[in-house]
């Protein structure tokens, strides 16, 4: 999408998940955690997204301080952080995270027109049979293309 800048992506979710749905959501953050974002010193692999008081958080993304910016800005760089999605959306997310084994897990964070935003997954865990048949069929994709490419 134009416009868009990707700051980080969580690259093992495709692997550990099976991932059905994806929300956009704009992020509360306070001080200089935006400048720590842009100057992409975020890491989102162990972030998971929890509901809490009809509400959408967003949980263990590390964002890490901001140096230049001593006093002013966030203490904790693993604190909660505020997901803004209309009711519709986050109703319909809590209603598929009350299913056995789902989860909502952020894919990725990028900017768009200055503000931070993040694409969230709903997901299902995948099991470690399913992780190799995925495998299995990538290397065999790849097999086929190169010997189609080397006719």
């Amino acid at each position: 999408m134009a416009g868009r800048k990707i700051v980080t992506k969580n690259r093992k979710a495709h692997h550990n998940y099976a991932i059905s749905d994806r929300y956009d959501a704009g992020l509360v953050l306070m001080g200089s955690e935006i400048k720590s974002i842009r100057g992409n010193r975020i890491n989102i692999a162990d972030g998971f997204i929890q509901e809490k008081n009809k509400e959408l958080w967003m949980m263990n993304v590390h964002i890490a301080p901001y140096k230049e910016a001593k006093h002013f800005g966030h203490s904790d760089p693993r604190r909660p952080r505020k997901l803004l999605l209309h009711r519709r959306e986050i109703n319909r997310i809590m209603a598929k995270l009350r299913d056995n084994g789902v989860t909502a897990i952020p894919l990725q964070i990028y900017l768009e027109r200055g503000k931070a935003k993040v694409e969230i997954g709903v997901a299902k865990g995948k099991k470690k049979y399913d992780k190799r048949a995925d495998l299995a069929k990538r290397d065999a994709q790849r097999q086929i293309e190169r010997a189609l490419k080397d006719r």
